[in-house]
């Protein structure tokens, strides 16, 4: 992009800058660090200049916007054309309580739903189960079967919002549960529309809500590929997920290595199946944190969609450009809140949310400034939604597509994640790929070191942290905080022995013997999995027909 001979006036320039106005002024007024680094410990130069970018290509590493490798975007208007969708991640209870909050947030200006299901779902057990014990819908709703999901969604038309489902383990059977509902409206599954995370592989690195062990896991996430090819058009039956990762305490370029090397796993799983990427690729979806270091953040997200796009088109040799396309939902760093004066999380997430715009994101949620504290208040939740509201429409910034296009500090932020995310990748390599370096402890450790080290940073006082570190204050909690229907859990309970009682325990039998005997071979188990729950099989029964078949994962204690 730049020519040589202005190059070397720009470093005649800088070097003259350096030891005269700089150098003067620094002399009356010094910096107020002796170091600068982003919040993953990448130091930051002074100043940027075109000499930083010198071997920027615009063809090859930036492009037009909707145009291979997309480091501009996915699509050629971006928000120009229509808005990021706001996607509140919202659950807590009974399927009544989450019902009656999504429906607040859609009358509000809501545009999707996302559904968080407490502990007991997400392993895989009903909500009477002795493992349930304490944590019923203490952290998203409790569901146990298709009867909650029909609860629910009741009164939302299924047909007329995306539903996006953070659930990894059970994934299969939740999902087929959300189809289910569906039918019961008169829905069919070629007009649904939203996402599953169903990204086991992250949950053996962070998250560790994990049922069975890697090999009949990913088996699962290949079915739900397949199937969802042929059946939901609209659905991505995947949303391959760093954002556990970073909350987990991993730096951004971890993040953004380590979720590109397992949806990478996951393509090549579904290749090895013998399905054709171009069939089930352009389906896949990601999701990415939004942390503090609004830069690094930017340039995360625009280095992510040029490497994906890259191996896409390159080692998996996908001709559809859809395939190398990187579409993503983002949500703000939870692990960046703090309940000491929680109202300054409202900053912490506006700067989050915007940097997830600029980065071009497709979907968005945004933090409540409580959730340090409890799951989100109404008027909690109510705030970060204006939040997003203010930044379209108040701010300006999608007025242009990628307006920080071109920046020294930006494009090569970008270039230098995109070099740090391949050398992990070779050592992911070296250790054999995604699944041994997990049994090894590659990832864990990486994790561990990273946030140790940022945690260090913060009781030492060289990161700062407003209200926690620094600027304290000694005064009484100013916010109203959710409370649960105390009646909650008996009402579940209650609706859960009611359905065991009138539910045809023949035909169930039956469905879940047919579902074992799949398990034990090598047909896709969606449509038993469906047949299951339409008899109104509840999560614990199929997950133990599962957990009978495909054992349960235990992981090696890392020293």
């Amino acid at each position: 992009m730049f020519d040589k001979e202005k190059l070397e006036g720009i470093r005649d320039s800088f070097n003259r800058w350096e030891e005269t106005t700089l150098q003067q002024h620094l002399a009356r007024r010094p910096e107020r660090n002796d170091q600068f680094v982003t919040l993953s410990g990448e130091e930051m130069k002074r100043l940027y200049t075109p000499l930083d970018i010198a071997d920027l290509d615009y063809e090859r590493d930036l492009g037009m916007p909707g145009e291979y490798p997309f480091t501009r975007g996915v699509h050629p208007t971006m928000y120009r054309g229509r808005p990021w969708t706001v996607r509140m991640f919202a659950g807590y209870g009974t399927a009544e309580e989450t019902n009656a909050r999504f429906k607040y947030l859609l009358d509000h200006g809501e545009t999707g739903l996302s559904v968080a299901f407490d502990y007991p779902t997400l392993y895989g057990y009903d909500s009477d189960a002795p493992e349930a014990i304490g944590e019923f819908g203490k952290c998203g709703v409790a569901i146990s079967s298709v009867k909650d999901m029909e609860i629910l969604f009741d009164g939302i038309p299924m047909d007329k919002v995306t539903t996006s489902m953070t659930i990894n383990g059970p994934a299969a059977i939740v999902w087929a549960m959300y189809i289910g509902a569906a039918e019961k409206q008169g829905v069919s599954q070629e007009k649904l529309g939203g996402t599953i995370q169903n990204d086991i592989l992250k949950e053996y690195i962070a998250q560790k809500s994990y049922i069975f062990p890697p090999e009949p896991s990913l088996r699962l996430i290949v079915d739900t590929f397949e199937y969802g090819s042929q059946y939901l058009p609209r659905w991505n039956t995947i949303s391959i997920s760093g954002y556990h990762i970073r909350e987990a305490g991993s730096t951004a370029v971890q993040e953004l290595a380590f979720t590109l090397a397992d949806g990478l796993a996951y393509v090549k799983a579904a290749v090895e199946r013998g399905l054709d990427v171009d069939e089930f690729a352009p389906r896949l979806s990601f999701f990415f944190n939004a942390h503090n270091d609004f830069f690094e953040e930017i340039a995360k997200y625009r280095a992510a969609r040029r490497v994906w796009a890259r191996e896409m088109r390159e080692r998996f040799k996908a001709k559809n450009p859809r395939s190398w396309w990187m579409r993503f939902h983002t949500q703000t760093a939870g692990v960046s809140l703090t309940a000491q004066q929680p109202q300054n999380n409202v900053a912490r997430v506006a700067i989050q949310a915007l940097a997830a715009v600029l980065g071009g994101t497709q979907s968005l949620h945004t933090n409540s400034m409580d959730e340090a504290l409890a799951l989100p208040s109404a008027l909690s939740a109510r705030v970060a939604l204006r939040t997003q509201q203010i930044i379209d429409h108040e701010s300006g910034v999608t007025n242009s597509v990628d307006p920080l296009a071109g920046s020294f500090l930006v494009e090569s932020l970008t270039n230098r994640m995109e070099e740090e995310t391949y050398e992990i990748f070779a050592k992911i390599a070296e250790l054999g790929g995604v699944i041994p370096a997990i049994q090894a402890g590659y990832f864990q450790q990486e994790i561990a070191q990273s946030a140790y080290q940022y945690q260090r940073e913060i009781d030492a006082g060289q990161r700062t942290i407003v209200g926690v570190n620094a600027y304290r204050l000694d005064e009484p909690l100013a916010i109203p905080l959710l409370r649960m229907d105390p009646e909650g859990r008996e009402r579940q309970l209650s609706r859960l022995n009611g359905l065991r009682r009138e539910r045809d325990h023949e035909e169930l039998t039956r469905r879940l013997e047919a579902l074992r005997q799949a398990a034990e071979g090598s047909e896709n188990l969606m449509p038993y999995i469906l047949d299951a729950v339409r008899a109104y099989g509840t999560l614990g029964e199929i997950c133990g027909v599962l957990r009978e078949v495909f054992g349960e994962y235990r992981e090696a204690a890392i020293i």
